[in-house]
Formats: structure tokens, C-alpha cells, sequence
């Protein structure tokens, strides 16, 4: 996908969104929450987020009522599962909740960007066998009797 299609695709549900998208947009927007610059629809992979802060790797999604169906479920765990693989930590929050307790809300939002910023990421990991493997040389043993060897000085 071409940087122009993906902005085009982002664009229309810039201009879509929902109540609580607007609600939660206002308190975001401009760095308002501690700092933080939100964008929304920010394209991540093959996905658009909702809202995301690239600077800590925080994707913020909002689920409607859409969301309650189970073949929709699975979708949105396999888009998560997918968008955490690339390092992103991501929070799910429900309309009614945004509308219904946004100051709950901001502060969820607000401990997991301030934990995500203390924190050193950790690299993905490569299978359900555990993290991805050192580089080449690291953690092996070496073999018993060798010896460093320094290159020798030729003037």
C-alpha cells in the first residue's frame, strides 16, 4: 500500500467517528494527557488504530457495540495480538465507558503511557518457545583450551 492510499484510507474514519471517539479525541488532542501526542487513525501495519502515541508504543482502541459479536471478538484479538508483536502495548475500552466515566478512563490511559515510558521495550517474541535468540556468539560456551588471540603488529 502506497503512503498516499494509506493516508486516504486513514482519512475516512477521521471524518466517521463516533461520540465517544470525539470525547475521548478532546481530551488527547494537542498533547493534553500529560504530554502525550496522540494521533488518530495511525496507520500501524496493515491496521489503523483509533488513537496511538508513537513516542511509548501505546495503541488505544475504542469498541462499540459492533464489538460484541463473537466473530468480531476474534477479530479484534487476532488485530491485537498482531499490532503487540510490533511492540505496541494496547488498551480496549468500551464506548459506554469513554461516555460514561471518561476521568476512569483518562487515568488508565495515564498509568499505562507513564509505565510504558519507564520502561526499556522488550523485543517481540519470536514463538510460544520463548524470546527471539541472542545474536550470533552471545550466550554460546566456549570450547575448552581456546585461547584469545591478538592480531600481530607488522610495521
Amino acid at each position: 500500500m502506497t503512503p498516499e492510499t494509506r493516508t486516504a484510507r486513514a482519512r475516512d474514519p477521521r471524518k466517521r467517528r463516533t461520540h465517544a471517539e470525539n470525547i475521548l479525541w478532546q481530551a488527547l488532542r494537542a498533547s493534553r494527557l500529560d504530554g502525550f501526542r496522540f494521533r488518530r487513525q495511525h496507520p500501524i501495519d496493515r491496521y489503523f488504530a483509533d488513537f496511538a502515541c508513537e513516542s511509548i508504543k501505546l495503541v488505544i482502541e475504542l469498541d462499540g457495540g459492533v464489538h460484541d459479536d463473537d466473530d468480531r471478538q476474534l477479530n479484534d484479538y487476532h488485530r491485537q495480538q498482531a499490532i503487540e508483536s510490533l511492540g505496541w502495548s494496547v488498551l480496549r475500552f468500551p464506548n459506554t465507558e469513554v461516555t460514561g466515566s471518561l476521568p476512569t478512563v483518562l487515568a488508565a490511559i495515564r498509568a499505562q503511557a507513564k509505565l510504558a515510558g519507564a520502561v526499556t521495550p522488550h523485543p517481540p517474541v519470536g514463538s510460544a518457545d520463548g524470546p527471539l535468540p541472542l545474536p550470533m556468539g552471545e550466550g554460546t560456551p566456549k570450547p575448552l583450551g581456546s585461547k584469545l588471540r591478538l592480531p600481530r603488529y607488522r610495521p
